[in-house]
């Protein structure tokens, strides 16, 4: 059977499967496909996909965080392409990368 990336992420038997690892956030996320906030497991896993599949929309999930009073933006992992249009989608917002556990650990004390 030949797994596509989706299928990959969907199907319970991919080490990756994201059918159990989404939980109940303790804050709304902005989907990237939506730009609007969820809350729901569920429906994350499917934006999720969608995610991967379809068109996102940052700038507008960049403009709906910072009307929802989101004043600094983190990227998780390698690279800073999203810091980098964070920054040039509003300078207001403060935009930073952490791409290890040490760099996770030192954001969490500050």
């Amino acid at each position: 059977m030949e797994l596509t990336p989706v299928k990959f992420i969907t199907d319970s038997s991919s080490p990756l499967s994201i059918s159990n690892m989404v939980w109940t956030p303790a804050a709304p996320l902005i989907a990237n496909v939506t730009a609007a906030p969820v809350e729901d497991p569920a429906e994350i896993r499917d934006l999720l996909v969608r995610q991967i599949t379809g068109m996102v929309r940052w700038r507008e999930s960049v403009l709906v965080m910072k009307e929802n009073g989101v004043d600094t933006l983190v990227e998780l992992g390698v690279g800073r392409v999203l810091t980098g249009l964070a920054r040039r989608i509003d300078r207001e917002l403060s935009a930073m990368t952490v791409s290890d556990p040490d760099g996770v650990e030192a954001f969490l004390k500050n």
